[in-house]
């Protein structure tokens, strides 16, 4: 099997200040000409699901009420798979070009959490007008913005 050398550009942070992606100094000047955008994908990487059990997972027991009892890790979001890299949409609430920050009005990541990359969200390349997917996830929210106020506890069959 082929090894990849991946390297973290930043890290996840939150807490009273809020949820901000802190660039290393060395990518400060990657932050060039983003302005105007309002959301980004951020790659990050699920360290603390980064040991040989959970690379070695590749079916999971469903966290969702209404989907198959098993499905295969590439069905899921979840952060046991071969390489545990996660992906999310985040709208930015501010830049600061200075001090290499991007703030964010939320992020499914833990602070500490490496980040391995960030590209712009254009709807032209990532956005499907008319997306398919299972009977069981047919009922989820439609988009980013109304995610936020969806009631998730009828999902999941975890306390949410």
């Amino acid at each position: 099997m082929e090894q990849f050398t991946v390297k973290s550009i930043g890290t996840v942070r939150g807490d009273d200040h809020g949820t901000r992606i802190e660039l290393e100094k060395e990518f400060i000047p990657a932050l060039k000409n983003l302005e105007g955008f309002g959301y980004i994908n951020v790659l990050w990487w699920f360290h603390q699901s980064d040991n040989l059990s959970s690379r070695s997972k590749l079916t999971e027991k469903s966290p969702y009420k209404a989907s198959p009892y098993i499905l295969g890790t590439f069905a899921t979001r979840s952060p046991e798979r071969p390489n545990p890299i996660a992906l999310t949409c985040a709208f930015i609430t501010y830049l600061d070009f200075e001090k290499g920050i991007i703030g964010l009005a939320f992020i499914d990541a833990e602070d500490g959490t490496p980040v391995i990359d960030i590209k712009p969200y254009t709807p032209s390349l990532d956005r499907v007008e008319n997306p398919i997917v299972p009977d069981w996830c047919a009922g989820w929210p439609k988009n980013v913005e109304t995610s936020g106020d969806f009631d998730w506890s009828g999902v999941f069959n975890f306390p949410v």
